[in-house]
């Protein structure tokens, strides 16, 4: 175990997915949705690094990260899954596509006479910040709710959007419930989790994340670079693990996905174990706050369940140590976004992982891709931990092109 895997933490908790059937196909990514993102204001993609100090720390050939940590302005990629859905949503309000549309400030234009009109969410952070920014964008009120506990610069940052926050006593299961009463002719409830009868939206926020698996892609052929052996997932209610499985699964990938999640909130885990959904009840105290789901997406389900290799939870000091590492190589990730290091920290090092390096996926002449989903969203605890702002953390060698 190297120097920095024996940083003390708890064992992490590894299953290999006992309902994970590879051969499954799913339809390949809409094209559509790629082409709707790049018309949202500074569309550009993001950085895919490559962090050979990382690879050489963990035993592999190359280890890539691709940063979600500004997108569109926002400091996460929820904004690709709720910009999506919101567009789609207000069409199917409207009747009709309001094309042809050149950018934003055109469709708000085109639109305004829906005023005044609302957006309202759950979120425990750049779900419900990313659908103020679309609300905004569009002329239109916003209402988020957020679990007790939020932290306040969480709160704050979706309020700078010009959104009403409100939070509710008890969890982010709590939140999403609380956000449906909002339904109304006036107002359309952008969720990225379902409920019965609730469906269609979340489909549609998975369907946004595609873009990111595209970029990939684009970045990898550029550089001459083969496809990953093993991608690692953050894990919540399962949306952006369920794009990943649409895109991995749409083709004969031979590589594997595994999915991290908080240890006192590794509900989709549980599930798996269990053989259905399962709840995890809270309270939910994680630091990676956006992983904090008690109950996995009902929409997300069929295919995350279906789709991912293994699932490991960790605990707290694995993120701490992720967002420290991630530092060093140049990429500035918050407490959620670093959870994809921290699983491979734990895979390389903790004993209770061995069966993951014995299945062969980590070794010199493997790739393995991380998805760092957030940035510093939260920039007083981003300093406590790395030990300086943001802004001081360097840059390295990419893969963007």
């Amino acid at each position: 175990m190297n120097e920095t895997a024996a940083v003390s933490a708890p064992e992490a908790t590894l299953l290999r997915n006992p309902l994970c059937r590879p051969e499954t196909r799913w339809p390949a990514p809409d094209p559509a949705v790629w082409t709707f993102h790049r018309r949202m204001p500074a569309y550009r993609e993001t950085t895919l690094f490559d962090c050979p100090d990382l690879a050489r720390r963990y035993g592999v050939g190359r280890v890539l990260v691709k940063a979600e940590t500004q997108r569109l302005g926002l400091p996460s990629f929820k904004i690709l899954g709720a910009s999506w859905a919101s567009y789609r949503a207000l069409c199917e309000h409207l009747g009709f596509d309001p094309e042809p549309w050149a950018n934003i400030n055109d469709l708000a234009r085109r639109i305004s006479y829906l005023r005044p009109f609302s957006f309202a969410a759950a979120t425990d952070g750049n779900h419900g910040r990313a659908v103020a920014f679309m609300a905004r964008l569009l002329g239109f009120q916003c209402h988020i709710f957020v679990p007790a506990g939020t932290v306040p610069a969480r709160i704050h940052a979706i309020q700078n959007e010009g959104a009403t926050v409100t939070v509710v006593d008890g969890d982010y299961d709590a939140a999403v419930a609380r956000s449906a009463e909002e339904a109304s002719d006036r107002c359309l409830v952008i969720s990225d989790t379902s409920w019965p009868g609730y469906d269609v939206t979340p489909r549609r926020v998975v369907d946004g994340y595609t873009t990111i698996f595209l970029e990939v892609e684009q970045a990898l052929k550029a550089a001459g670079v083969g496809e990953p052996d093993a991608v690692i997932v953050p894990m919540g209610v399962g949306a952006f693990m369920s794009a990943a499985v649409g895109y991995y699964r749409s083709r004969d990938w031979k590589g594997s996905l595994v999915g991290v999640e908080p240890a006192d909130a590794n509900c989709v885990q549980v599930s798996a174990k269990a053989g259905e959904m399962t709840a995890v009840p809270g309270p939910h105290r994680s630091i990676m706050v956006g992983l904090n789901c008690g109950l996995p997406s009902p929409v997300a389900w069929p295919r995350v369940s279906t789709g991912v290799d293994w699932m490991v939870s960790v605990g707290d000091e694995r993120a701490r140590q992720g967002m420290r590492e991630l530092a060093g190589a140049g990429v500035v990730a918050g407490e959620t976004g670093a959870a994809a290091l921290a699983a491979l920290i734990a895979l390389h090092g903790d004993a209770s992982t061995a069966a993951f390096r014995e299945s062969g996926l980590l070794g010199p002449d493997k790739t393995i891709l991380l998805m760092v989903t957030e940035g510093a969203t939260d920039r007083g605890n981003y300093r406590a931990v790395v030990g300086r702002p943001p802004e001081e953390v360097g840059t390295i060698l990419t893969l963007a092109h």
